[in-house]
């Protein structure tokens, strides 16, 4: 589990790696993440934006920018919460993932809400440390 906070907006993700639907013989990796977005704030925040930095094992990077996530820009008033699990697929068998959503406040005020930094790593996975 990873968690991050800021401005009172706690974002936790839990990822697993999905045996079933990846093929290692075929350099094909998947893992679910999922994704809590508490508001410990006052003021309601409204999800708009999301913005995914995906780097694999081999330092290949993929931008990824749009609207909400899971097709919702899901608005929190205080002590809400949203959840969605969604997946990400990687050429090799770890990777990381990182990024921000833009966040808007009831006042119109945007800001970005960090997403911890999480690792995916398959469970055959060597792990060595450093």
């Amino acid at each position: 589990m990873y968690r991050a906070t800021t401005r009172q907006v706690q974002i936790t993700v839990t990822p697993e790696y999905s045996s079933e639907r990846s093929e290692p013989d075929e350099d094909e990796y998947f893992w679910a993440y999922t994704i809590e977005i508490l508001n410990l704030g006052e003021e309601a925040v409204q999800l708009i934006s999301r913005h995914w930095i995906i780097t694999d094992a081999n330092g290949r990077t993929e931008e990824v920018k749009g609207a909400g996530v899971v097709g919702k820009q899901p608005l929190l008033r205080q002590g809400e919460r949203f959840e969605y699990t969604s997946g990400v697929p990687l050429k090799t068998p770890s990777g990381l993932m990182r990024g921000t959503y833009q966040m808007v406040t009831e006042d119109g005020e945007d800001f970005d809400a960090e997403v911890p930094a999480f690792s995916l790593d398959a469970p055959s996975m060597k792990r060595v440390v450093h």
